[in-house]
């Protein structure tokens, strides 16, 4: 009997259901915090604070991404990753690339452990199921690989 809910809970809907809303739970923070950084009313144009932010402690920490490249270079990615995921495209890359973000800002950023344990584990944790797992039965990755005569 328990068998039966087990393969049930595992199939192919239910992954696809928690994969999508792991999809959306990550892809929606970091674009929340994507618009924090670009001129209200607009999709691209980047602050003067952000790019001020990108030059001050503790963001000029970070090696090769410190002033004004740090500012275009997590503005667009935090635009663009977070879409990849929303529509379950390049699902593994855009996971990775925000697994690396959040790398870095942990490390060079927010080294506390606090941020760490309070935030940045589950951000960790998602992007590395969809990592792992891909975008699920929900996903233009699956409807590719559909046509392209893959299953995953």
């Amino acid at each position: 009997m328990m068998e039966k809910w087990t393969e049930r809970l595992s199939g192919a809907i239910p992954e696809g259901i928690a994969l999508l809303f792991t999809r959306i739970a990550l892809a929606g923070i970091f674009w929340r915090s994507a618009r924090t950084k670009v001129e209200e009313g607009s999709f691209l144009t980047i602050r003067d604070t952000t790019f001020f932010q990108f030059s001050d402690a503790p963001f000029n920490q970070v090696p090769m991404f410190n002033g004004e490249l740090g500012a275009y270079v997590t503005t667009y990615m935090e635009h663009f990753l977070p879409l990849l995921l929303l529509l379950g495209l390049a699902t593994r890359l855009g996971a990775l690339g925000l697994l690396g973000m959040t790398l870095v800002i942990q490390i060079f950023v927010f080294p506390e452990m606090a941020v760490w344990w309070q935030t940045h584990i589950l951000w960790v944790a998602m992007a590395l199921v969809l990592i792992v797992r891909g975008g699920g039965l929900f996903s233009l990755d699956r409807l590719i690989g559909a046509k392209n005569g893959r299953d995953r």
